[in-house]
């Protein structure tokens, strides 16, 4: 085996490009030490020099270093994902505004219960939006409220701040970024969970390959989509936007939902 000089970065770098490429999922500095032998280990400062090199000759090319919550990972740059994307038969990721405007209350208003983002949207949260969100691992029950019944009280993941390339909930975008929208109340049908799940499966599932790079999508994508929707639907939604306006000094994070 070839022996590393882990002390210069720049032989370290091409190295770590490798490990990042062939894994096709974030690694956390821990994980990439553990990839060397002993005696070669590299210290957690020599690994991000060799994250600093590797990031600077990401910049002409198609690909860049994203820090994720669970560690270091490759990606297409988002500019090329339009052509990216052909690749792949699958539809893109498409999700109904219920959906959207319940993930965004739970990243926004962490920890709450279902009961209480009923209250804000101002009609009922369909089961399957809850399943699906659960099913993606983007949410996950993190106590019970101690109030009667006491409901589970939801919050987003790991897994919701790799996927949106946030490293903490501190990079979620201003919720001022949700512009105000005019609703009217939704109506409910009785085949409404059924048509949701129907659409919710359109959702694609991209194929894994040995050493392909992820491709971004970030949280502030994800509002302009929900914002560009048609705004047939009455919620709350404007009281989030104007709570925040008035409450300029406050994180629009909660301390208690960070985790």
């Amino acid at each position: 085996m070839h022996a590393m000089n882990v002390a210069d970065p720049k032989e370290l770098a091409p190295l770590l490009e490798a490990i990042l490429l062939a894994a096709g999922r974030p690694l956390s500095l821990d994980r990439l030490a553990e990839l060397f032998d002993e005696y070669e280990r590299p210290e957690p400062k020599q690994l991000r020099d060799g994250l600093a090199v590797l990031a600077g000759s990401c910049k002409k090319r198609g690909f860049e270093l994203k820090e994720v919550a669970s560690g270091y990972r490759l990606q297409v740059k988002e500019r090329f994902a339009p052509w990216v994307g052909r690749l792949w038969d699958e539809r893109p990721p498409r999700y109904s505004r219920a959906l959207l405007e319940t993930l965004a209350l739970i990243a926004y208003r962490q920890p709450i219960t279902r009961g209480e983002i009923e209250e804000v949207r101002g009609v009922a949260v369909n089961s399957q939006i809850v399943k699906t969100l659960m099913e993606r691992e983007w949410i996950r029950v993190v106590g019970y409220r101690d109030v009667p019944g006491r409901p589970a009280m939801f919050a987003t993941t790991r897994g919701f701040l790799d996927h949106f390339n946030l490293k903490s909930l501190d990079e979620l975008p201003p919720l001022a970024a949700l512009k105000e929208m005019d609703y009217e109340p939704e109506p409910l049908l009785e085949d409404q969970e059924l048509a949701e799940d129907e659409l919710l499966q359109t959702v694609a599932v991209v194929p894994e390959l040995p050493v392909t790079a992820h491709e971004e999508t970030s949280f502030r994508t994800l509002l302009a989509e929900l914002d560009a929707m048609e705004t047939g639907l009455k919620t709350d939604f404007e009281d989030l936007h104007r709570e925040d306006e008035a409450e300029e000094a406050i994180d629009p994070v909660d301390d208690a939902g960070r985790h």
